[in-house]
C-alpha cells in the first residue's frame, strides 16, 4: 500500500510538472529589460510651456523619455520621428503613449525653440528643460551621459549624449532601455507589451 501511494504521488508530481512546463512563456522585451531598476525614478523639470512637470504627470500612459538637443543632426530627430510613428501605428492606443524629450543643451534650447521642435513630431509630445545643474542631476538619475564637443565657434558646439530611449510603464516605473538604431518595430513591440500588461490589471 505504501509503495502504491509513493508511485501515485510521484505520478501526480510529474503530471503537475508537465502542466507547468506546457504553460506559454511570457513574451519578453526586444529592448533591454530594466524592470526593478533603482534609477530613473524621478524627472522634475519645466516643460515647453513653462510648467513644472514630473513623471507622475504621465501616470496611466507608457512614457518614452529621450535625452537630446534640438541642433542634433541625426540621432535625436530620428528617434523622435520613430516614437511619433509608433504612436500613430497604435491607433486609438496611441493616446496612451507619451513622448518626452529632455534637452541636454539648455543654453541654446529655449522653451520657444523646444516647443516648435517637439510639435513638429507630434503635438502631444512634451519637451523638458532645466538649468545646467538640474540637467546634470536628471542625466545622473537616469545613468545617462552628455558632454559638449567644441566647434569652430563657442556657439557651434555639438553635444555627445546617450543615444537611447527609456520606456516607462503606466505606473511610472522604468521598464525598457531601447538603443538607437533598433528601429520603430522593436519599440512598438515593447510598448504593446506594456499596454497589454496594464490592461490585465
Amino acid at each position: 500500500m505504501n509503495t502504491r501511494r509513493i508511485v501515485l504521488a510521484a505520478l501526480s508530481a510529474l503530471a503537475l510538472a508537465g502542466c507547468q512546463k506546457s504553460e506559454p512563456a511570457k513574451p519578453g522585451f526586444k529592448g533591454i529589460d530594466l524592470t526593478g531598476a533603482e534609477y530613473a525614478r524621478q524627472l522634475n523639470l519645466t516643460d515647453q510651456d513653462g510648467r513644472a512637470r514630473s513623471l507622475a504627470d504621465f501616470k496611466g500612459k507608457v512614457v518614452v523619455v529621450f535625452f537630446g538637443y534640438t541642433q542634433c543632426p541625426d540621432v535625436c530627430p530620428t528617434t523622435m520621428a520613430e516614437v511619433a510613428e509608433v504612436k500613430r501605428s497604435l491607433g486609438a492606443d496611441g493616446d496612451k503613449v507619451q513622448g518626452v524629450f529632455v534637452t541636454v543643451d539648455p543654453d541654446r534650447d529655449t522653451t520657444q525653440l523646444l516647443k516648435a521642435y517637439i510639435t513638429a513630431f507630434d503635438p502631444s509630445f512634451v519637451a523638458l528643460r532645466g538649468s545646467e545643474e538640474q540637467t546634470k542631476a536628471a542625466v545622473k538619475e537616469f545613468k545617462a551621459f552628455y558632454a559638449k564637443v567644441p566647434g569652430k565657434t563657442p556657439e557651434s558646439y555639438m553635444v555627445d549624449h546617450t543615444a537611447a530611449s527609456f520606456v516607462f510603464d503606466t505606473e511610472g516605473r522604468v521598464r525598457v532601455y531601447v538603443r538607437y538604431g533598433a528601429g520603430a518595430e522593436p519599440l512598438a513591440h515593447d510598448i504593446k507589451l506594456l499596454l497589454a500588461e496594464a490592461g490585465q490589471k
